[in-house]
């Protein structure tokens, strides 16, 4: 619909359409270049070299600097039970333990780990194949069900027990309040962890 008072050919209507689109091209061009600026600065980073102790083995690696714990862990080594989740240190599904403790492997740098004791899922059963007791407690309390968090769920379990925080339920719940399950299995985490937890000796 054209104003009366508008010259032919001429309209607000497309005279507003012109000017937004005018004003939004330079903003979209800005955000695509620095994006391609992102991307060619990642590719072309020097490579360096990286030695991590993972499962009680060596593994030497040359990695962009800025590779995380976890890209290093599944795509460098292959190990890929620790799951991107949230890929933001929200979801847990990432935890792995360095010298013991429970991190988020996504917001851990594989440089600042060199030299320290990384445990994923894989390394927890024995060298004979027998699950280590907070795994065998998961699966017989039907601890999970899509298993999507599993692996981080556990992890932040036996550190639980180790650290000392699994006294009572409440003490559980609040350690392991990092890890979510989108199925909402916790009740059966919890009694996992307190039946495991007189299985590992603590």
């Amino acid at each position: 619909m054209t104003d009366k008072n508008d010259a032919p050919g001429f309209s607000r209507r497309g005279f507003l359409r012109s000017s937004a689109t005018g004003a939004a091209l330079p903003l979209i061009g800005s955000a695509v270049v620095e994006t391609k600026a992102a991307e060619d600065s990642y590719k072309s980073s020097p490579l360096v070299p990286v030695t991590l102790m993972v499962n009680g083995q060596k593994q030497e690696l040359a990695l962009d600097p800025r590779t995380s714990l976890l890209d290093a862990l599944r795509e460098h080594i292959g190990l890929t039970g620790s799951k991107k989740g949230c890929d933001h240190g929200q979801c847990g599904a990432c935890t792995v333990h360095v010298d013991g403790k429970s991190v988020n492997s996504c917001l851990t740098l594989a440089l600042s780990v060199q030299g320290n004791a990384i445990t994923t899922i894989e390394g927890l059963a024995k060298a004979d194949g027998s699950l280590h007791p907070m795994q065998q407690a998961f699966v017989d309390y039907d601890a999970f069900q899509c298993g999507y968090c599993t692996s981080g769920q556990i992890m932040s379990a036996v550190a639980c027990v180790t650290a000392g925080h699994a006294g009572s339920e409440g003490e559980i719940r609040e350690f392991m309040s990092g890890n979510l399950c989108r199925c909402a299995a916790y009740p059966n985490i919890v009694a996992a962890v307190v039946d495991a937890k007189t299985k590992m000796g603590a």
